[in-house]
This record gives C-alpha cells, structure tokens and sequence, in this order.
C-alpha cells in the first residue's frame, strides 16, 4: 500500500491526488441510500423494460481485431431514438455479450473499445442521450459541464436517470439482435462506469461488471474537492442551488454499489484531475465483500503520464482474465 499521496507534475490549481494514500482512499465509505433508493431505481428498471427498442443494424463500417462493427440503433425511454455500435465476430458463433459504456467525452467511433474483452463476443456500443455524434438529441445539451446539469433539479428529470435507462434499453437491443445470449457483462469508463454502477444492481441481465475511474462516487465528499469537468460544474452549481444535494443522493454511484451482488472489477485511480480519487474508490469500497468484487489499482486517470501506455495493456489483461473467469 502507498505510504505517501502519488504525485506527477501538473498545472492544476489543486492537487489530483487530494492528498490521500492508497490507505486513506480504501477506508472512504458510500453514503447511505434515502429510504426509498431501491423503489426509485427499480421503478425506473421497470419502465425501461416496458420499451421496445426495435433496433435496426446498419452498414458495416469496420473489420478488425476478429470482429465487424455495424452501426446500430434503438429507442430508448421517451420514445428517443439513439444510435451506437454493434460488434460482432467476424466468424464462428457468438458465445459472450457486453455492453459498453464511454466517458463523458461521448463516443464517435468503437475506438479502443475494440477488441473485446474475451473472443466470440458480440457487443453494443451506445451513445447516451446527448452524447456523441449518435446520440444527439434536441434540447439535450452536448457537452459534459451542461448534460450534468440538465434535468438535475428534480430526481424525475435529471438526464443521468435517463442515460441509465440509456444502457437497460441497449441491453434489450443486444438480446433482440443477438437472441439466445447467456447473462451479458458490462464495462463502462469514468461516466459510464458510473452510469454502470446505477444501472447494474437492478438488471440481472447482466452477470459482472467492470467499471474504470467511475464517476458520481460519494457526492457530499465531490462536492467538497476541488476538479475539473463535469464535476466541478455539479460542484459550482450546488453552491448556488444546496438544495440539489437531496436530488445527488438517488445518483450517487458508491450508494448503488451497496445494491450490488455480482462480480464488478473496479480501476480506480490515485490521481485524477476530473473524477477526484477519493468519489473513485467510495465505488469500490461500497460494494460488499461477498459480491466477488476485485480492484485494479491505476495510477492516474484523466491524464496523460509517462506510464499510461502500459497502463491501458495491463488493464486490458486484467478485464479478459476477469470476465474470462466470471462469464467464460
């Protein structure tokens, strides 16, 4: 374990590492959950599964890494049509599913999304409400310090349910598009995995996640630290509006985590700029230990460092030896 707080050289007003070991970021707990968390949520599962999303498969825009990329589409709730990816393997059956969130940088292409976890897998790649080329919307704002904040002065509009509701939509497309699919996985980085973090203890469709510098971890400690992105635009607009933090308390990514009882990889970092570590590892540290849960420790995210490179390969390994074991 870390003795001392990690450091890079950096131009940020503050410290991304917020002073704290990796001691200090594992005894960091969830808040607890408004009496009627669970109701909330498991309501809102319901109404997405109420959709039809009727995906269509579009033109195939890539091949490789044993794989072909099709462009896709599904509705999802609000009648809203969003688009995204489908993988799938170039040959021989499928025998995986995932789906797979991005950041708040939004999706134009799979990217480094591609190649999969594990071999003879089929993927859906969406673009949340708002984000990406794919998943623009009118009226929904584009970039990240205004999609946090849009809808977020009542639980019932605030956009981040319905980006939740988002992947559980996704999730149905997959299995139309691909039917007779076993229980499906889930990864999801900074915004998606704290998208995946909400949406993963109601669904049992999904039998393990993965979950990268998750965002919307512990809000009463984020909204005291200082960051940059989304984060501090949630943070700016809490000083204005208090009364926000009722609402912050049904999206709070490490409180979900305590509704978790399967398997989730957690890649925390010791030193991020825009998702401050302490919110990263109240994600992990929410879940209980008997859920299979496993920690992937990274040095740094949101930013560039002379080990990044080697970083991204180790934890690729990482997330095919886990889902390799959890859905293999």
């Amino acid at each position: 374990m870390t003795r001392t707080p990690i450091a890079f050289t950096h131009d940020f007003s503050f410290d991304p590492a917020y002073g704290s070991t990796l001691d200090d970021l594992l005894g960091i707990s969830a808040p607890a959950a408004p009496t009627d968390f669970d109701e909330f949520w498991l309501d809102r599962y319901a109404r997405a599964l109420r959709v039809r999303p009727e995906p269509e498969l579009g033109r195939a825009v890539e091949e490789r890494d044993g794989v072909r990329i099709h462009e896709v589409t599904y509705t999802s709730v609000g009648e809203v049509r969003l688009g995204g990816w489908l993988v799938l393997p170039a040959a021989g059956p499928v025998e995986h599913g995932f789906v797979i969130g991005h950041g708040y940088g939004g999706r134009d292409e799979p990217g480094r999304d591609v190649p999969l976890p594990l071999s003879r897998s089929a993927a859906i790649l969406p673009c949340v409400r708002g984000m990406g080329t794919r998943g623009l919307l009118p009226g929904v704002p584009s970039t990240s310090d205004e999609h946090v904040l849009h809808g977020i002065a009542a639980r019932e509009s605030y956009v981040i349910g319905e980006c939740v509701a988002d992947l559980w939509c996704a999730a149905t497309a997959l299995l139309e598009l691909v039917p007779g699919l076993p229980r499906l996985g889930y990864l999801g980085e900074s915004l998606g995995g704290g998208l995946g973090a909400l949406a993963l203890p109601w669904d049992e469709r999904f039998a393990a996640g993965q979950l990268t510098v998750p965002t919307f971890g512990n809000h009463p400690l984020r909204l005291t630290l200082d960051c940059v992105g989304s984060g501090a635009a949630v943070r700016r607009y809490h000083q204005e509006h208090p009364e926000v933090a009722d609402v912050l308390r049904y999206f709070d990514a490490a409180t979900a985590a305590t509704r978790l009882s399967k398997p989730v990889l957690t890649a925390p970092a010791l030193f991020d700029p825009s998702v401050p570590p302490p919110g990263q590892f109240a994600v992990y540290n929410g879940l209980p230990e008997s859920s299979g849960r496993e920690l992937h420790v990274l040095e740094a995210g949101h930013f560039e460092w002379p080990g990044a490179e080697r970083s991204v390969a180790q934890l690729a390994s990482a997330k095919a030896e886990f889902f390799g074991r959890v859905l293999g």
